[in-house]
């Protein structure tokens, strides 16, 4: 279950393991390839040009409200949680 100020989020089954990597991660800079590989099973993730990631972070900060702005966006390599931000 994933909450925040004591709400209970409804985040679909991908958008759930997707923060949990980001949790996982502490505060570690996890790349699209990684995250399609974790999340998505895609075993060969460097050969897929998608943007499913992107796609699925977008949603999961407007579900997480103001706590979405601590999903970070690292150009050019993929996301990390800000415990800070």
């Amino acid at each position: 279950t994933a909450s925040v100020g004591g709400e209970a989020l409804a985040l679909t089954p991908k958008e759930f393991d997707l923060l949990r990597a980001l949790v996982e991660a502490r505060g570690r800079v996890l790349s699209r390839e990684f995250l399609l590989d974790r999340v998505w099973g895609y075993s060969r993730a460097s050969e897929i040009e998608s943007r499913t990631v992107d796609v699925h972070v977008r949603r999961l900060r407007v579900k997480l409200g103001p706590e979405g702005r601590r999903i970070l966006t690292v150009k050019s390599v993929g996301y990390r949680l800000d415990a800070s931000a």
